[in-house]
């Protein structure tokens, strides 16, 4: 028998009852205004009562199924927290606490209403409890849809979000404030002070050859001056005055 609950249980047939409970009491409740509104027609009664009796059997078996889905995903929704969380709690309160207990009673007074003579004279006062139920019951059923459709309780999607470590500090953690960026002042450190060195050197490596370079204007000078040597040789020219002389003597 354990095994066949847990095999129920993976399943998850809580969607499908709470579904097949929605309708079954809301149609239940409408067979029960229109044989109020046709007295003559007894099957409306009748099939009204039917419905009330079995809708209140499907409630019920709403409150097991959702035990079954609260003991699945109560932690996890509850460590999020949120919204979602506070919309578990109330449809599980209404769920488990409220709507089967209100339907057990509304189908036990239908009952009544519909064998014994006494409370026959009830049946307006049970058609507005029954109306009434009936809005808290369609307001549970649009929390369960809120549930899946808008925070995917239930679903793999709402599992891998919980599991995930980025998700967690998003849900439970205050922002986080944005740091203070420090610009230090400009300081001379020694590692900028070596390309200052390393600077300097290279500009004297630099003047030095432009020295160097210079320096062979010296011998530039010294060539310039063999070229003024050529006025010792003004004194041959000297001697054409021997040569003349002799001529003269010879014309003698």
């Amino acid at each position: 028998m354990q095994g066949l609950l847990e095999t129920i249980q993976k399943w998850h047939i809580h969607p499908a009852v709470d579904h097949f409970t929605v309708a079954i009491l809301i149609v239940a409740v409408l067979a029960d205004l229109f044989a109020s509104m046709f007295s003559t027609r007894l099957w409306l009664r009748y099939a009204a009562l039917a419905l009330i009796i079995a809708g209140t059997a499907a409630a019920w078996g709403s409150k097991v199924t959702g035990g079954w889905e609260a003991d699945r995903i109560w932690k996890v929704v509850q460590a999020a927290g949120g919204p979602a969380y506070n919309t578990l709690k109330l449809h599980a309160q209404l769920g488990d606490d409220w709507l089967p207990w209100i339907f057990l009673v509304l189908a036990v007074w239908r009952l009544g209403v519909q064998l014994l003579g006494f409370m026959a004279r009830t049946r307006a006062l049970y058609l507005l409890f029954a109306v009434l139920a009936a809005v808290a019951l369609s307001y549970q059923g649009y929390l369960g849809g809120k549930l899946v459709y808008d925070y995917g309780i239930g679903t793999a999607l709402f599992n891998a979000e919980a599991s995930s470590p980025s998700a967690q500090p998003e849900a439970t953690g205050p922002a986080t404030p944005i740091p203070t960026v420090y610009v230090p002042t400009a300081t001379v450190t020694p590692e900028a002070a070596v390309p200052t060195t390393a600077a300097s050197t290279s500009a004297t490596a630099s003047a030095m050859p432009s020295a160097a370079a210079s320096a062979p204007a010296t011998p530039s000078a010294a060539s310039a001056t063999p070229s003024a040597a050529p006025s010792p040789a003004a004194p041959p020219s000297a001697s054409a005055t021997p040569a003349s002389s002799a001529s003269k003597t010879d014309a003698h």
